[in-house]
């Protein structure tokens, strides 16, 4: 059987917490008893101080729940506010200005149970409500003191307030941005994967359609070859979806002798890929394999060769070279892959103006 979880203890004992504040609630309960006045007034006003505390208790929890689950409705907590708001008026028309002492609470509860300009406007009023009490009673007995007091707690609890709603917005943007790099690395892959399967395939089917008549056999071939490029394609594109697609520099390497070789490019590509250092190899995978695309596709060449060093790979053909052509995306992916992990990507014309030559050093 299994064992249900245990609750929090701040869920559990947090009301114990948020009562405490409610002892100077003790100064309206001393003005309602310490003061001759009928009896029922003297009941009403204790009744009104219990259900406010009981109100700003449960409120309070409430205003907990809301926060840590999201909920997009405040209606439950507007109506405890003007609960608290209502036992606050009540009790001035029993004790005058003994009914100050109510106002912090309010004003606190206020910060965190509706939209911030709201909250302020009932800040600033509560604090001109007690000035004026202050400056109409007699100073003498501490209005003045819950007047500056309620200001201090409608600065601290707003100075709160705004942090904690600049917190949720940092969150929130990072989650945002978190989703859109994602959905850039998934691109990447994507067009990663699909540029290099699809050239090879289009350039093996266009081979197989001029040796169907001249020799079928080999044409056979072709298409079998089609046919097994075709299924890692479409695995390939469901790891790189799912986030499970890795580059392995060994795999690539056979990879690009094969594709070059379809395009009828004389490929010098080496066999071993451990003189690459190992952190190094997923990175110079990925970029081997658009390299490989872009010289089948777009360099017109008739032969390209490939370096590996410790850190660095280098990829140079004899074809037609860039110029001046802008990067398409397959380059300006590598250029944000390499430089994440980083390194330096580089492009330029061969020599002589001459062929391409891409380098990337980690």
């Amino acid at each position: 059987m299994t064992q249900a979880p245990e609750r929090n203890p701040w869920e559990r004992y947090g009301w114990i917490v948020r009562g405490v504040w409610l002892v100077f609630l003790v100064f309206p309960v001393l003005a309602l008893v310490t003061t001759p006045r009928p009896v029922w007034q003297v009941v009403v006003g204790l009744v009104l101080v219990v259900v406010f505390a009981v109100a700003y208790v449960r409120g309070s929890s409430h205003l907990e729940r809301m926060g840590r689950r999201g909920a997009s409705s405040r209606r439950r907590a507007v109506a405890y506010l003007a609960l608290l708001l209502g036992c606050t008026v009540g009790s001035a028309l029993l004790i005058g200005a003994s009914s100050l002492g109510f106002l912090p609470f309010v004003v606190a509860f206020a910060m965190f149970a509706l939209p911030i300009v709201p909250a302020i406007a009932i800040g600033v009023a509560a604090t001109v409500v007690a000035g004026a009490a202050a400056v109409v009673t007699d100073p003498g007995e501490g209005t003045w003191s819950v007047a500056i007091i309620v200001f201090a707690v409608g600065v601290m609890t707003g100075g709160v307030r705004l942090v904690a709603d600049r917190g949720e917005q940092y969150e929130r943007m990072s989650r945002d941005l978190a989703i859109v790099e994602e959905r850039e690395r998934v691109a990447r892959d994507v067009h990663d994967v699909l540029g290099h399967s699809l050239t090879v395939v289009t350039v093996k089917a266009e081979l197989a359609e001029r040796l169907v008549d001249l020799d079928p056999e080999r044409a056979k071939g072709e298409l079998a070859e089609i046919q097994t490029l075709s299924r890692q394609a479409l695995a390939e594109i469901r790891a790189t979806v799912g986030g499970l697609r890795v580059a392995r520099l060994g795999d690539e390497l056979a990879s690009a002798r094969t594709a070059l070789a379809g395009a009828g490019i004389e490929a010098h590509v080496p066999d071993d890929p451990n003189v690459v250092d190992p952190r190094h190899r997923t990175v110079l995978a990925w970029v081997l394999r658009e390299a490989t695309t872009n010289v089948v596709r777009h360099s017109d060449a008739d032969a390209c060769s490939v370096e590996l060093g410790t850190n660095r790979l280098t990829v140079r053909d004899d074809g037609r070279g860039i110029d001046g052509r802008p990067e398409g995306n397959g380059i300006r992916g590598l250029r944000e892959r390499v430089e994440a992990a980083g390194g330096r990507l580089a492009i330029e014309t061969g020599p002589e103006g001459h062929g391409t030559v891409l380098e990337v050093t980690l």
